[in-house]
């Protein structure tokens, strides 16, 4: 069967053009068998490794990955199933709640590419199934597969039960047709053994007897095993259907909460039997049934033979595709669930199974006549993200609600500051008001489509982070896809065409035949229940309350509370002060280079001990700066009853604006009737010594909450607050006090009765809240930091400073509201990090990672939480707390706050691996070339305190040592050498050349880091005299032959700088995700640090300020960073592509799917890099260390056979060979160097970066430091080759030859007998674990050629011998050619090839090539002058994606049954980065048009939210309705908005931008000429109305203009000839 041979470049098939692709549709829907064809490039049966394997044509043959005993095969964890046992008759007091562990929850992830298809008419039929497997075959690329490169991540179909077949088969079996209103169909995965299925049989059977059910029979289901790949069908289960009788019910609802209850009673049972995580139900109901697998799309309907009967008839599908970061993806895993299709990702999953599981108790509803306890438990959090979704939905709907109501209840819109629902639609506002307080929202990237068999529908999560497309045509058919073209289409029968925005819903009702848009359905919903006069009748808000205007304590008694509470002269200093003074949080440089908390000599409050998680890759972090009004810090406080019963009580809560109370506001909610507060005082008793006396008050306080609580009390007030302090009664550290309450409430099921908030004076930095509210705190009110507020607000030095006029003046409740100003935009940031829109979903979500603290701490009071090295006992941790308290009372105590040295490098403070004297011995041994000198640097290294967790391991060889002679030269150590991403602009023009001069002589890489690249350096140099040269005249010590390229070109989420020219210049392409200092935010470059030189190379305005947005615009979850690494080669195919991630727990999850993505490098960084300006918060408190994410990544890529795939590097405080040799044996293949090599090039380590007066210019963009720069590139040298000869010298030593012969051996590490002062109980068994070696030695798997993309349509254009000649010698040539959305990237490798040959602009010949059909993503990237691309049809996302020139016009077929400027017609995320061009849409945009353009100039005929956002340059014309959000952080550039019903305004973003209306006539020129260009190229309709009509439609334009426009013709009328000789044209 054509199914299993290969075709050897499967897609040059073309004799004339492109017959064999042609066939494509046709094929699909033909079900013979045969693939003309092989889907390559992205994930699945890729060529690339055919070479390496020696494997010939048959895909079967692959000894190479699959080791036996691979434990990711037999991992088949147990689903939505509790492993506890379970008897039938539970009493609740069995039902003890467990806290879902972060380690199950991070090792599932996934994404997907979805869709349905429904007939309004409720017609059944065959086509429909014929269809959704086309689709599903079209999406193949938004799937993964694992090492085998055949075993899909899972793909599936939801449908109505398609009785006629199975009647059919009743016939055949001599059993009686099956009564269609009363039996239920069950799809069931059996354990594989025959004799265990028998088992399982019986007891499925006994329960549905117990149950008064009638079983039918079973059905054996028809498959065909031959398409299912290796590692699939090692775990492919036993599939069965069953066929129940249902009699005592008549309703259909009843009937299928009658099966949900046997399913629920099935799943029990089977929990305590050994095959119990065997068993697993697909689906089981009267309405629908699933069929699912691990198995790529395109076989699933060969799997399943029954979906290629004629008598498989259904109205409606929904189709699923997985693409599943993790290894082992499951067969129960796969989707749709069993209500729900899902494509994304939900971030705050740990709090929703926490608050889910702490409502088991309090859900009741009359439907299930008294038997909730046995459908308990409702979450499992060893299943997947979606499968709890799902769990959840389907509770809600059996429960009684609609499927819509369940969704807008889970997953609410961002309905906030939402001028539609606002002004039409305020009873869904109050809808979402009233549950705000009960749900949690269900947070994180999402499109969902749901079915229960009655309705079909699709929503998006609030923030419109997927895809989503529809279409209705005039055979009464509704589509909705992740992507358009998934399904052949006959354009003339179209009759709409739109795409689901943030938050929107679109519904399809079976029986009643109708469709129903976005407010329609909440309308219908919201009205359902008078939920506005509920709100308003019992929802509280508590009014603010001015803050205190004097200080409480004197001067003495502050400064003791602060030295008893663990303050140190910086906190207050640098941290609380510039808060109350600016409203900001404070920003500092260069990383965070002190111990860990748990390796450090000196005490550090708890909080120190956590760092926060961030989102990367499977989900986008958010921006909290650009896009805030998704995001709300509101926070309801008081009991939550129960959810599945509606009425008024239910809203008897108080709203608070936000987290942070002051003292009067705390002091409102003591005195509220309703809530019965209750003040818990948390002090422990060191009188009888100190052991056991934590752990023993922490019971009580638990005690106490819990009494509280049963007496009736909805909040509970943990307070720290004392108005003497005592010496033998210290505090509690209120983290732990907060962790250990919250557990144990919810333990007890009492969690959802009462809040709690913690009053506390060990609260001042933003992370101490955020550390506060992840671990259950409502509200924080953080009295000694106010405190402090006013008193330096007081002291005589701020006064005369504020006099003097050195500072702004401020008043003294300003400088407490400035600083609770910080605090909230510190907390949104911090949510964001996750990708996580709502405080309230943060509460008690644990978003924590712990690095320190011993397993009896975290199981008390942070369970559920990763600490993977152990650490402090309750002991430890009370004598750490004691180290603090003590310094309050003892006689000596200094009259002023002790400064730790945490932060700013100080001696006799905190040791700093990067200190003045290491960068002096440094630079004394590299300036010099002296041998001796570098061996004081290395045992000045040697001697260091514990800094980081590898000081805690030595070598051990098990080999007798060999001469240095006879190990591998340090010329070819030093090519696995890099340098960081640091970029131009952060750091000085030379101090970034002499990097990459000296990498390029030693044959290592330098990064370009994000800023670009000036083209002068990528010519070697032939002009040097006495080490100096024309070319680079500001640089000494240079020699002929020397380039001052970046071998590395970075593409980060800003792309400035990012061009095809310099695209096509890099020897390897990295795609930066996050990066050490602040993962999980964009970079900053402060507005003068923008010179002339930066702007030109970044294309944006000198002196003003650049944001990189954080990494979500085109790489928001793994498909999608598939995409841009498919870009990526397909623009240049000889670049490697590389992947920056930054440790954290779940690293290794996310490295699979980039692997599967098919990235050439991962890089790991750890949380101690960083160069650039960073906040202090984010460079201290998030990222964890490399060791262990290193570590994690090498081993998951091992145990999923996918190491031999890419290179690893690792970077993170990297200062020597030892170093380098670590990183080695942990398993990285390269090794990057950041602050080192800056230190080596002449930093002193100032730490003053951020401000741009750096001494030694290394890290200035000022003429006058820059001219002090002291390097040369010859010093970088001697520093690499110094580490070489380190790393030769101790590879001798263990008698190894070279270092492909250590990598992954952590069999060599020993632990190093070294006593800590703070902890005997560190673990390091995790780095110290070994799960094997690659396959292949370090060499082959860093020399391996470059994962390619498979055959592409570009490539197909290439092999023309008319466009190559066209290109070649710049001649015109007109093109037609068919395309589909299979094919993506479209005209970047033409692009790539033009810009390689002539650059961003000098190709003067011209391409004109029209498509036809529906496009792929990332339709006509990269584009550059001289291409003119036409496409008639739709696209996807991303179309023009960083296009440089040229033109591109989309419009649609000519025959369409819609008005094409209502339809939507090219994706999200168009003209990305774009730097130049032109581009003209007839129809609809979706969300984010023109986000970071530069320079393009855009028409189109309406858009989704964001448009314009970040935009620096360019003009947009949008000729139709926009979404919200409109121009935020536009900082350059011009648009120009029809406004024809005056609904703009509220939709604008007035942050930066002014609204004007078009006067200027220059302006009114450009208008007019580009609706012109725009009416001739597409025939625009709607153009020509406008044009027809000029006068009347001139005016109801809007333009708008950013501060730095104001002054250019287009935008000021009054300009006159005499400023026209200042500025030049913008239009030019």
């Amino acid at each position: 069967m054509a199914l299993h041979s290969v075709a050897p470049i499967p897609r040059i098939l073309h004799t004339n053009g492109r017959s064999a692709i042609e066939k494509i549709p046709s094929f699909l829907a033909s079900g013979n068998g045969h693939l003309p064809f092989d889907f390559t490039g992205l994930y699945c049966k890729s060529k690339r490794f055919k070479r390496k394997s020696g494997a010939s044509g048959s895909r079967r043959s692959f000894p190479h990955f699959v080791s036996k005993s691979s434990s990711s095969v037999k991992a088949v964890l147990d689903l939505e199933r509790c492993s506890r046992d379970l008897n039938d008759s539970a009493s609740p007091s069995d039902l003890k709640p467990k806290v879902p562990n972060l380690e199950d929850i991070i090792s599932e992830r996934g994404a997907c590419g979805v869709g349905f298809i429904a007939n309004l008419e409720n017609k059944a039929s065959h086509e429909i199934v014929k269809d959704a497997l086309t689709a599903l075959g079209c999406m193949e690329h938004r799937g993964g597969c694992g090492a085998d490169n055949d075993s899909g991540d899972g793909s599936g179909l939801m449908t109505s039960v398609p009785w006629d077949l199975f009647d059919n088969w009743a016939n055949t079996q001599g059993i009686a047709a099956f009564d269609k209103l009363h039996t239920g169909v069950g799809m069931v995965f059996l354990p594989k053994d025959d004799g265990l299925v028998k088992e399982a049989k019986k007891v499925i059977e006994n329960t549905f007897k117990q149950e008064g059910l009638q079983v039918l029979g079973w059905r054996p289901v028809p498959v065909n095993t031959s398409v299912v790949g290796y590692y699939a069908k090692e775990t492919m289960p036993n599939i069965q259907q069953v066929f129940v009788k249902i009699v005592k019910e008549e309703n259909v609802d009843d009937i299928e909460r009658e099966l949900y209850i046997c399913r629920k009673l099935i799943e029990r049972a089977a929990s305590s039997e050994s095959w119990g995580n065997e068993l697993y139900f697909c689906s089981l109901s009267n309405q629908t049934i699933v069929y699912k697998g691990m198995l790529r799309s395109e076989v699933l309907g060969f799997f399943y033979s029954d979906l290629q009967s004629n008598l498989y008839k259904s109205p409606f599908a929904i189709y699923h595709r997985r693409f599943s970061t993790n290894t082992s993806p499951r067969w129960p895993l796969a989707q749709p669930m069993r209500l729900l299709g899902h494509n994304g990702e939900i971030n705050t999953i740990q709090g929703n199974l926490n608050w889910m599981q702490s409502r088991e108790t309090s859900l009741k509803s009359p439907v299930w006549r008294g038997r909730e306890n046995e459908i308990r438990p409702y979450g499992n959090p060893k299943a997947s993200d979606s499968a709890n979704l799902d769990s959840a939905a389907e509770l809600l709907i059996k429960s009684g609600r609609t499927p819509e109501e369940a969704l807008m209840i889970l997953v609410p819109e961002g309905y906030k500051n939402h001028p539609t629902l606002a002004i039409k639609y305020p009873e869904v506002i109050d809808f979402y008001d009233y549950y705000q307080g009960q749900m949690e929202a269900w947070d994180g990237p999402a499109l969902l489509l749901f079915s229960d068999g009655k309705t079909v529908g699709a929503c998006l999560d609030r923030n419109g982070l997927r895809p989503a497309r529809y279409w209705r045509t005039s055979d009464n058919v509704v589509y909705v896809a992740s992507e358009v073209g998934v399904v052949p289409m006959d354009e003339s029968k179209v009759t709409m065409k739109g795409r689901l925005g943030p938050g929107m819903m679109l519904t399809v009702d079976l029986l009643g035949g109708q469709v129903y848009e976005n407010t329609e359905v909440k309308r219908r919903v919201a009205l359902s229940n008078p939920y506005g006069n509920w709100v308003r009748d019992n929802m509280r808000s508590l009014k603010p309350v001015n803050f205190l205007s004097a200080t409480i304590m004197d001067n003495d008694a502050i400064l003791r509370h602060q030295q008893a509470f663990g303050y140190s002269s910086e906190d207050v200093q640098m941290v609380i002060e510039t808060m109350a003074s600016q409203g900001k949080e404070p920003t500092f440089c260069m990383g965070d280079d002190i111990p860990l908390a748990a390796l450090s000599q000196r005490p550090h409050l708890l909080y120190d001990y956590f760092k926060q998680r961030f989102a990367q890759v499977t989900n986008p972090a958010i921006d909290p700066l650009r896009e805030g009004l998704v995001m709300s810090l509101e926070v309801n406080i008081g009991k939550r009853r129960n959810i599945l019963e509606v009425g008024p009580e239910n809203a008897l809560q108080v709203i608070l604006p936000s987290p942070v109370l002051n003292e009067g506001e705390l002091e409102s909610l003591l005195k509220d009737p309703h809530l019965k507060p209750k003040v818990i005082p948390t002090f422990f008793d060191i009188r009888k010594g100190l052991d056991g006396s934590l752990e023993k008050t922490l019971s009580q306080l638990c005690e106490a909450a819990d009494e509280a609580v049963r007496n009736g009390s909805q909040l509970l007030i943990l307070s720290d607050r004392l108005d003497a302090l005592e010496p033998t009664r210290p505090a509690v550290p209120i983290l732990l006090a907060v962790g250990a309450v919250h557990q144990h409430l919810i333990q007890n099921g009492l969690r959802m009765s009462a809040s709690i908030v913690a009053d506390t004076a060990q609260c001042f930095s933003t992370h101490q809240f955020a550390c506060l509210i992840g671990y259950g705190a409502s509200a924080v009110c953080p009295y000694l930091a106010l405190e402090t507020c006013r008193q330096w607000r007081l002291s005589n030095k701020t006064v005369n400073l504020m006099r003097n006029g050195k500072m702004p003046t401020v008043t003294i409740e300003q400088a407490q509201k400035n600083f609770c100003k910080a605090v909230k935009a510190g907390l949104l940031k911090i949510l964001s990090k996750m990708g996580i829109s709502l405080l309230s979903s943060y509460c008690g979500a644990q978003i924590f990672e712990i690095y320190g603290l011993g397993q009896e701490v975290v199981d008390l009071a942070f369970s559920g939480s990763v600490s993977k090295i152990g650490g402090l006992t309750f002991d430890e941790l009370a004598r750490e707390t004691l180290s603090f308290w003590v310094k309050a009372f003892s006689e000596d105590t200094a009259k002023r706050l002790e400064n730790f040295g945490f932060i700013q490098f100080r001696p006799g403070g905190e040791y700093h691996g990067n200190n003045p004297e290491m960068s002096k011995l440094l630079h004394k041994a590299v300036r010099q070339k002296n041998e001796s000198a570098f061996s004081v640097y290395q045992q000045h290294l040697a001697n260091r305190p514990v800094n980081v967790l590898r000081d805690l391991l030595e070598f051990k060889s098990d080999r007798t040592p060999i001469p240095v002679g006879k190990v591998e030269p340090a010329v070819s150590i030093v090519q696995r050498f890099c340098t960081g991403g640091m970029s131009l602009g952060a750091i000085s023009r030379e101090t970034h050349e002499a990097i990459a001069i000296a990498m390029n002589r030693i044959g290592g890489k330098s990064n370009s880091g994000e800023g670009g690249e000036d083209p002068i350096r990528w010519r070697p140099l032939t002009d040097v005299v006495d080490g100096y040269s024309p070319t680079l005249p500001h640089l000494k010590g240079l020699q002929n032959g020397d380039t001052a390229t970046s071998s590395i070109k970075q593409v980060a989420s800003g792309r400035f700088g990012v061009t095809p020219t310099f695209l096509v210049n890099a020897d390897q392409l990295e795609i930066k995700i996050a990066q050490g200092a602040k993962p999980g935010e964009g970079g900053q470059l402060p507005g003068k640090k923008v010179s002339a030189y930066i702007a030109r190379l970044r294309n944006s305005k000198p002196g003003v300020p650049l944001i990189s947005p954080p990494p979500h615009h085109d790489i928001y979850s793994i498909e999608d960073l598939a995409q841009l690494i498919f870009d990526l080669h397909q623009v240049n195919p000889k670049a490697k592509v590389s992947v920056k991630l930054v440790a954290e727990a779940g690293i290794g999850t996310v490295a699979s799917g980039v692997a599967k993505a098919n990235a050439d490098v991962i890089q790991i960084s750890g949380h101690d890099g960083g160069t650039g300006a960073s906040p202090i918060s984010s460079i201290k408190h998030a990222g964890g260390p490399w060791e262990l994410g290193l570590t994690e990544t090498h081993q998951t890529l091992i145990e999923n056979g996918l190491r031999e795939r890419v290179i690893l590097r690792v970077d993170g405080g990297f200062k020597s060979g030892v170093d380098v040799l670590m990183a080695a044996a942990m398993g990285a293949d390269e090794y990057g160097f950041g602050s080192v090599a800056m230190i080596a090039t002449g930093c002193v380590m100032a730490r003053i970066c951020h401000t741009n007066n750096c001494p030694v210019g290394v890290a200035s963009q000022r003429e006058e430091l820059r001219a002090r720069f002291p390097g040369v590139p010859g010093d970088l040298v001697n520093f690499f080759l110094y580490v070489a000869e380190e790393v030769r010298g101790v590879l001798g030593q263990l008698g190894y030859e070279k270092l492909d012969d250590i990598i992954g051996r952590t069999d060599l590490f020993r632990a190093r007998d070294i006593s800590l002062l703070k902890t005997q109980h560190l673990d390091l068994s995790y780095i110290l674990s070994n799960v094997g070696l690659p396959k292949w030695s370090s060499t082959a798997i860093r020399n391996q050629d470059v994962h390619t993309n498979g055959a592409v349509l570009d490539d197909v254009l290439l092999a023309d011998p008319e466009i190559s000649d066209a290109i070649e010698n710049e001649k015109v040539v007109q093109k037609t050619i068919k395309i589909y959305n299979i094919d993506r990237a479209v005209c970047g490798r033409i692009a790539g090839v033009i810009a390689k040959k002539y650059g961003d602009t000098g190709f003067a010949g011209q391409l004109n090539i029209k498509f036809t059909g529906s496009a792929g993503q990332s339709f006509a990237c990269f584009l550059t002058p001289g291409m003119n691309i036409h496409l008639v049809g739709e696209a996807n996302d991303y179309v023009g994606k960083g296009m440089a020139g040229g033109e591109l016009v989309v419009t649609p077929v000519d025959k369409t049954g819609f008005l094409p400027e209502d339809a939507t017609i090219v994706g999200n995320t168009c003209l990305y980065g774009a730097t130049g061009g032109q581009v003209f849409v007839r129809g609809k945009a979706g969300e984010r048009f023109a986000v970071r353009n530069s320079l393009a100039q855009a028409v189109v005929e309406g858009t989704g939210d964001h448009c314009c956002e970040y935009m620096t340059g360019g003009c947009v014309v949008v000729l139709g309705k926009v979404g919200r959000n409109v121009a935020a952080g536009m900082t350059g550039g011009l648009a120009y908005l029809l406004d024809e019903d005056n609904t703009l305004i509220p939709k604008v973003n007035r942050e930066i931008v002014k609204i004007q209306r078009v006067t200027a006539p220059v302006g009114q020129i450009l208008l007019k000429s580009l609706i012109e260009a725009h009416v001739e190229k597409t025939g625009s309709g709607k153009g020509a109305a406008i044009l027809k009509d000029w006068d009347t439609h001139l005016p109801l334009f809007w333009q708008l203009v950013p501060p730095s426009e104001e002054d250019t013709p287009e935008a000021c009328a009054e300009y006159d000839t005499s400023a026209a000789e200042r500025v030049t044209l913008q239009s030019a």
